[in-house]
C-alpha cells in the first residue's frame, strides 16, 4: 500500500479500510475452495468462518451507523461461528456486502462528525473511537485469513508485501524512487 500523505482521518481511515479488504481478498485468491473451509483444528476457525464473522459484524455495526447501536437486535453473533456459506461465491458474496455497509457508512462523513456519539452495546462512542475499535477487529481478522492462507499455500504462496529475504532490494527500489521525485 503506497501511503498518501493526508491529515485527513477520514481519508487515512478509508484507505486503510480499503487496504484490509484488498489483502484479505488477495489472501483468499491464493486458497482453494477448500482450503477456504478447512479449520486447522476443533478449536480453529476455517477462513469462511472469519468472513462469516466479519461480515456479520459489518452489518450490525455499519448499518444506520449514527442512528442505532451497532449491535442490532437481530444480530446472533454466536451464529457467525458456525455453518459459513457452502460455496466460494457465496462467501465473497458475504464479504462484498459487508464491506459496502462500511464504505456506505463512511463515505458521507465529514470530519465534523468525529466527535459526534454513537453507541456499540450500549456504550458510548465518539464516531472516531467506533472508527478505531472496528478497524483494529477487522486487521486483526484480516491477519487470521492471511496466516491461514500462507498455510495452506506454504511454498506456493505469493507475498502480499515485501518478499522474505528481499528488503534490501526493496529499500533500494523505495530510495530510487524518492531520488526520481526530486
Amino acid at each position: 500500500m503506497a501511503l498518501e500523505f493526508t491529515t485527513s482521518y477520514l481519508k487515512d481511515a478509508l484507505t486503510l479500510f480499503h487496504y484490509y479488504k484488498t489483502l484479505g481478498e488477495r489472501a483468499m485468491d491464493q486458497a482453494s475452495d477448500e482450503q477456504l473451509f478447512a479449520a486447522l483444528d476443533a478449536e480453529a476457525n476455517s477462513i469462511a468462518v472469519v468472513v462469516k464473522h466479519m461480515a456479520g459484524n459489518m452489518r450490525s455495526r455499519w448499518a444506520d451507523f449514527l442512528t442505532t447501536d451497532g449491535e442490532k437486535p437481530n444480530r446472533n453473533r454466536d451464529t457467525e461461528f458456525v455453518d459459513p456459506p457452502a460455496t466460494r461465491a457465496a462467501l465473497l458474496g458475504q464479504w462484498e456486502e459487508g464491506w459496502a455497509q462500511v464504505f456506505q457508512a463512511l463515505e458521507p462523513l465529514s470530519d465534523s462528525d468525529l466527535g459526534r456519539t454513537v453507541s456499540i452495546r450500549g456504550e458510548a462512542h465518539s464516531v472516531m473511537q467506533a472508527i478505531n475499535r472496528q478497524m483494529t477487529h477487522y486487521a486483526h481478522h484480516v491477519g487470521q485469513i492471511v496466516l491461514l492462507a500462507k498455510h495452506f499455500a506454504c511454498d506456493h504462496w505469493q507475498s502480499l508485501s515485501v518478499p522474505r529475504n528481499r528488503s534490501a532490494e526493496f529499500n533500494r527500489g523505495v530510495a530510487a524512487g524518492e531520488a526520481s521525485q526530486r
